[in-house]
């Protein structure tokens, strides 16, 4: 366990210390992020938002992450007052729209975590796209503080 930690800490500190945006072809993934998790959990959430600049639509089909043992995506709904979540095959990419992945709706579910997530921490991810391929990024946990700002500024006006 102790060496794939190094390694996630390796990759992480090799990357620039601000959140970035990334992009993959016609993509763009915008401000990838994670939530600090109480201590001993074992599972915590990514987030960010994908951007088709593209006259075709795409699909995220994989997200991976050395940072813990299971990686899925997930969708949450609300069925009156009860809150469901699913595991899901895919997210597709409409052609000139944009998905984002919160915590309302779709968001990657990282489970079995390797350590919790501290603020300040950076969490690996790939995001295997259906027709854009693989690209490596990187979600930093942001501190709650952090977080409440960046959702606030997220989808008005883009």
């Amino acid at each position: 366990m102790f060496p794939l930690l190094a390694a996630a800490s390796l990759v992480g500190a090799a990357m620039p210390s601000l959140a970035a945006d990334y992009t993959l072809q016609d993509l763009r993934i915008a401000h990838p992020h994670a939530r600090p998790t109480p201590p001993g959990a074992r599972t915590g959430g990514a987030y960010f938002t994908v951007r088709n600049a593209g006259k075709a639509a795409d699909r995220l089909t994989r997200v991976a992450s050395p940072a813990a043992r299971v990686v899925e995506m997930h969708s949450m709904t609300m069925d009156g007052t009860l809150m469901k979540m699913r595991p899901v095959a895919g997210i597709d990419i409409p052609a000139g729209g944009q998905v984002a992945l919160g915590s309302g709706g779709y968001h990657v579910m990282l489970t079995d975590l390797a350590r919790p997530l501290v603020a300040g921490d950076r969490v690996p991810l790939t995001l295997t796209f259906e027709r854009a391929g693989t690209v490596d990024i990187v979600a930093d946990v942001e501190p709650a503080g952090a977080r409440g700002a960046a959702h606030q500024g997220a989808g008005h006006g883009h």
